[in-house]
């Protein structure tokens, strides 16, 4: 079924004279200072909201020029843009006079409060709900906003859980496709996203929303035959989009090309200063380069723009490590930790850092390992890694060898002498995996309450 999308009541006066569609001409034309010039005298609401929007673009179009004039694309300054007090000063008076619609309300918008009242007054616009999620940065604030029923509150709510990280509510909006892959791809269910990018490029071949995160999917599997067929789809598709060129830096990377990908990167971040992922993997790439520095001020750029980036925060982690800085390593990690609970290698990444010879702290290494290892980390670094820490600190119990069973042998073993049968269980639970001898030893579970068993016993 067809829904239109109603538009705001205009003003009974004929707002679209030729004052208004001079100014849109040179709005159009990117003028921005001509148009607001053109609808200076102007008080019809479209009009007042086009005059506005128009200054405020040519401030922001200053400031960009100065940033860059100053300290250059990573830099920061203190450029602010000009025209927001003048532009604030008239839409709060029209505000207190009630006349100020919903486009102007998303305008004035310097806080929560205005940005709900604008959603609620007009819930078409979708600028404004992201200006409103960009406010939510925990549950409680996003559970205190007053918003009206409306089925766009549901689009909202499924990008604001996805943002901070409450994947399970936000798969309970499971219409939105994308929406869903990128919540499976931050639960590492790549297989999951590949099948639905699969379907979603099915049905829409010339689709480039999302599309890079498709093309982390397939880098993170190695399906780089893959990963250049889709670099090359979207390159003919549309090669000035910043997904665009985020793909084709990704395959860049996947190559080794690491010069090359930090171009592409570089153009996603011209045609979209803002784009979180391309900062992200700027920084990954530089740290590939060995250039910390760098890598540090593109991570920064990033949690700038989304301190719930988890990403940004594990690559600063990394780049503090790099440069022997392992208690500011430690505070990165911790943030990425927090934000993605359930990815082993954050853990894994923060317990090398205990184990480090600066800070040589053992048993805070093994906390991280063992939560590490209750995500079911495949790679099995985490059992290995504390089956030695546990044989580094004495443990009478020592590991047979450097592989997968020896080291969930020996663990379920020590905690078995240690009196901690819950966690015993857990490691010669996963021994049931594995076939054949081992697969009778860790299934005999009379031995568990035996007085039989002693620390040589297997599981």
């Amino acid at each position: 079924m067809y829904v239109s999308t109603p538009l705001p009541e205009e003003d009974d006066d004929a707002v679209d004279n030729d004052f208004y569609l001079l100014g849109k001409t040179y709005f159009d034309c990117k003028e921005y200072r001509r148009a607001a010039h053109v609808l200076r005298d102007q008080t019809g609401r479209k009009a007042v909201f086009l005059r506005c929007y128009a200054l405020y673009l040519a401030g922001e179009k200053r400031k960009e020029e100065e940033l860059i004039e100053l300290e250059g694309p990573l830099g920061k300054s203190n450029v602010v843009n000009l025209e927001l007090t003048s532009i604030e000063g008239e839409l709060s008076l029209l505000r207190k006079r009630g006349v100020l619609d919903p486009f102007g309300l998303y305008l004035y918008a310097p806080c929560s409060g205005v940005v709900v009242e604008c959603v609620n007054n007009y819930p078409w616009n979708w600028n404004a709900w992201q200006t409103l999620q960009s406010l939510c940065t925990s549950i409680d604030s996003l559970n205190s906003l007053n918003l009206n029923s409306h089925w766009m509150k549901d689009f909202f709510l499924a990008s604001a859980y996805e943002d901070l990280r409450l994947h399970k509510e936000s798969l309970a909006n499971n219409y939105i496709q994308a929406r869903i892959a990128n919540v499976q791809y931050h639960l590492r269910e790549f297989d999951l996203v590949e099948n639905i990018f699969d379907e979603l490029m099915t049905n829409d071949p010339y689709r480039i929303e999302d599309m890079d995160l498709y093309s982390n999917v397939l880098y993170a599997k190695e399906a780089f035959s893959a990963l250049s067929y889709l670099a090359h789809k979207v390159f003919l598709t549309d090669k000035y989009r910043p997904e665009s060129c985020c793909i084709v830096g990704n395959y860049y990377s996947s190559k080794g090309q690491h010069e090359k990908a930090v171009l592409y990167f570089r153009r996603a971040l011209k045609l979209n200063k803002n784009y979180l992922s391309a900062w992200t993997l700027m920084g990954h790439e530089f740290v590939e380069l060995q250039n910390t520095a760098a890598a540090v001020d593109a991570y920064r750029r990033a949690v700038d723009i989304n301190s719930c980036d988890y990403r940004a925060w594990y690559g600063l982690g990394q780049a503090y490590e790099m440069m022997m800085m392992p208690l500011y390593a430690l505070h990165y990690f911790r943030k990425s930790v927090f934000l993605q609970p359930n990815d082993p290698r954050l853990w894994i990444a923060m317990a090398h850092c205990y184990e480090s010879n600066q800070l040589h702290m053992l048993e805070e290494a093994i906390k991280c390992y063992k939560r590490a290892a209750d995500q079911q980390d495949t790679e099995a670094i985490a059992v290995n890694r504390l089956a030695k820490l546990h044989d580094q600190l004495g443990n009478k119990l020592k590991p047979q060898g450097p592989n997968m069973v020896d080291a969930l042998m020996f663990l379920a073993k020590y905690y078995r002498f240690q009196k901690h049968v819950d966690e015993a269980e857990i490691y010669c639970t996963r021994l049931l995996d594995y076939a054949g001898p081992i697969l009778e030893r860790s299934h005999n579970l009379n031995d568990w309450n035996s007085d039989k068993f002693t620390p040589y016993n297997v599981c």
